[in-house]
């Protein structure tokens, strides 16, 4: 199948594509998809833009260069090409690579695809019942090289799915007829034994305990072999944080009856680590996060974390909010799947219609089901001394709280496509006044960019939230939902949109019982590292659970610029009400490091 030219071709020529000063490529047939393919093989179009070429540089990149353009003529279905590659005028094939002009004067490409060929007979064999080969493997089809590979793949990956790891293509048969520019090909495969998993060995000075690191792990020793069962460890042993770099080699050979030994290799990451955040609000002023991390903490990939906050400095929202906290959360404890966590918590809450100082504790267990979706579920003690224009009261409560997550997030921090939905459920137990209740909410999230680059990306978020059976008076401040700032309707004033609610003739604004609100984005990338971004935001609150009873909503809107940097972008937003009596009366400011939502 292989003609190579090493004379002069006869061309019709179609207008000359030139890659830097002195290299013309030519081609009398074929579409743009080929002649791109045909540029992007080859090695002298890269040379071309480097700045100072060497002559010997080009003759041997051009020799080369003869293979390269062959193999990807191939791989669109010309098997009968001609290829002639000229420097100064000589076929390169005839220049040896230690005796190069001494300049270079031009290097011209003159490409023949042939005619098209089409797949005549095809097959491949053996393959598991059910296996789904490319649909473009089939007769009549263009006989694209690739597609023959895609093919190969798919039975190998069939049979390796079903135990058998050793799977390999044991033989080929492919015949070109010229005269009906038709490709045969008959692919034949040895599956080679069903294997188990066998030995487990660990290599890298990791720090966590080998034990630990098999239990993380949960590769089913004596099991039929999987390929899911290998990149589900690695993807178990990423997700504590406590490695770089993870990967399961399986051997070279098969163990004593039919098993396959399996390598884990693994690199530690650094143990501690330490962090901050910084966000501005014109209204709600400076809040100050910090955290420290241990990834081993206990020898086991043992992630524990202390934290602490400081939000509503210099603001216009109440007082100054505190407070500090720490976790621990050990994986494999139930399995390989389940993890265990336990959260300790002491903060005040001073906010313009209530003031809460709470101690909270909570353990519980979570789950990934594969690598997206994650639910977890828990029990806790909140004890509090909240005050309000309705008094001063104390409780304790008991909760149980739920959540599943699904992340399809192309990048969480600054997402371009893709969506996020968390749902959070904590029913709740009053032990003072024996009342039960459930606070509901979610939170969704999708990403689509559009046009050249995917410069516009259009963002939305739609949070819903509810209380079930409690009452505004026996329901916590902080369970209640307002409405205003920086997480729900920028422009609008920090929580500024509640209910008006009288007991015991005093009146006064709370929280109400339900939540829904939206945020509308449009991110424009006006170079890599500055964007602009316009922005609508609705939020509505109503007194009874459910969206029933009193109602109240407003709007805001407003422009925003964000600056690319390592961790995620620097926001800067600016809003202004869009509802009500004050539109674009007054204007507020948002700084912060990552995207809004």
């Amino acid at each position: 199948m292989k003609r190579v030219m090493q004379h002069v071709v006869a061309l019709m020529m179609i207008p000359t594509m030139s890659w830097g000063q002195d290299v013309t490529f030519d081609i009398s047939a074929g579409n743009d998809t080929l002649k791109s393919a045909l540029r992007d093989a080859s090695l002298v179009a890269g040379l071309s833009s480097d700045e100072t070429p060497a002559p010997q540089d080009y003759v041997a990149a051009a020799r080369a260069d003869y293979r390269r353009l062959l193999t990807a003529l191939y791989a669109k279905g010309y098997y009968a090409g001609t290829i002639s590659i000229k420097i100064n005028g000589i076929e390169a094939s005839n220049l040896a690579p230690l005796d190069a002009p001494t300049a270079i004067r031009g290097v011209s490409f003159s490409v023949d695809p042939g005619p098209r060929f089409n797949f005549a007979e095809v097959s491949i064999a053996p393959i598991p019942s059910g296996t789904l080969l490319p649909e473009s493997f089939a007769k009549g089809e263009f006989a694209r090289s690739d597609v023959i590979g895609e093919a190969v793949n798919a039975g190998i990956d069939a049979w390796r799915n079903a135990g058998h790891a050793k799977a390999q293509a044991a033989g080929q048969k492919i015949t070109a007829q010229h005269a009906q520019s038709l490709l045969n090909v008959a692919i034949s495969i040895d599956n080679g034994p069903q294997l188990t998993f066998g030995e487990l060995s660990i290599t890298g000075d990791s720090k966590v305990r080998a034990s630990r690191i098999t239990k993380i792990a949960g590769l089913p020793i004596g099991e039929v072999y999987s390929p899911q069962d290998l990149r589900d460890a690695e993807r178990r042993l990423r997700a504590t944080g406590a490695f770089d770099s993870v990967s399961a080699v399986e051997a070279d050979n098969i163990g004593p009856n039919n098993t396959l030994p399996i390598e884990l290799q693994i690199v530690d990451s650094r143990p501690r680590r330490f962090g901050f955040g910084l966000e501005l609000s014109s209204i709600e002023g400076v809040k100050v996060s910090t955290y420290w991390l241990h990834r081993n903490f206990l020898g086991g990939a043992e992630r524990f974390r202390v934290e602490g906050e400081i939000s509503g400095i210099g603001g216009e929202t109440g007082g100054i909010d505190y407070k500090i906290g720490a976790s621990l959360d050990r994986p494999a404890v139930y399995g390989a799947d389940t993890n265990l966590f336990s959260r300790a918590e002491i903060s005040r809450i001073d906010e313009p219609n209530y003031l809460i100082d709470k101690v909270a504790l909570q353990f519980g267990l979570t789950r990934p089901f594969g690598e997206d979706i994650n639910l977890s579920a828990g029990i806790g003690v909140l004890a509090a001394r909240e005050v309000t224009d309705l008094g001063t009261k104390t409780y304790t409560l008991l909760t149980l709280p739920l959540s599943a997550t699904l992340e399809r997030r192309d990048n969480p921090t600054d997402a371009k496509d893709g969506y996020y939905i968390d749902v959070d459920t904590t029913p709740f137990y009053n032990v003072d006044n024996g009342t039960f209740g459930a606070r509901v909410f979610s939170d969704a999230r999708i990403y689509k960019s559009v046009g050249e680059g995917n410069k516009l990306t259009f963002a939305a978020r739609s949070q819903i939230g509810s209380v079930f059976g409690s009452d505004i008076t026996d329901t916590p401040a902080d369970f209640l939902f307002y409405s205003g700032g920086g997480g729900t309707v920028r422009g609008q004033s920090y929580d500024s949109l509640g209910i008006t609610t009288t007991v015991g003739g005093t009146t006064t604004t709370t929280g109400g019982l339900s939540f829904a609100g939206a945020q509308l984005e449009a991110r424009y990338a006006v170079t890599d590292k500055i964007g602009v971004v316009g922005f609508y935001d609705f939020g509505q609150i109503t007194a009874d659970s459910g969206f029933g009873g009193a109602s109240q909503w407003h709007a805001g809107a407003g422009i925003g610029v964000r600056y690319n940097t390592g961790i995620g972008p620097i926001r800067l937003d600016i809003g202004t009400p869009a509802s009500g009596d004050n539109i674009a009366d007054e204007v507020q400011v948002y700084i912060g490091i990552g995207q809004s939502f």
